[in-house]
């Protein structure tokens, strides 16, 4: 069933349109939301459905206890994979011929098909690296 599209919903969605490739905490959500006035229950109730619906991301990191959040169901996220910095957090879109290498190869070589929307791949940026 269609969830009903609130004044405070539709805002909520194109915030996270807007920041696909940010893990974002419940807390940064909310305080970027402000001006809508959405609680942080509301947050909460968005993002636990935006998880049930497979659209979001819950992302914890080692060493930390705060749990992040991407948006996974953005146009720019549907047809790449993301890199993920273990330095600095930041998630990044692989460029879509390299995703499209890699999901071809593994599907030639291993027979195994890669679910874009929830493969991660993890290493250190150019920027960390220097």
């Amino acid at each position: 069933m269609p969830k009903y599209i609130t004044k405070q919903r539709k805002a909520f969605l194109s915030y996270l349109e807007l920041h696909p490739d940010e893990p974002l905490t419940a807390h940064q959500i909310t305080e970027a939301l402000q001006s809508e006035n959405i609680s942080v229950s509301a947050v909460y109730r968005n993002l636990c459905d935006l998880e049930a619906e497979g659209k979001i991301r819950r992302i914890s990191r080692s060493g930390s206890r705060e749990v992040y959040y991407q948006y996974t169901d953005a146009d720019a996220c549907k047809a790449c994979l993301h890199l993920s910095c273990k330095k600095c957090g930041k998630t990044f879109h692989m460029g879509t011929p390299s995703t499209r290498l890699i999901v071809q190869n593994l599907a030639e070589a291993e027979e195994f098909a890669i679910d874009k929307t929830d493969t991660v791949i993890y290493g250190v940026c150019k920027d960390c690296q220097k």
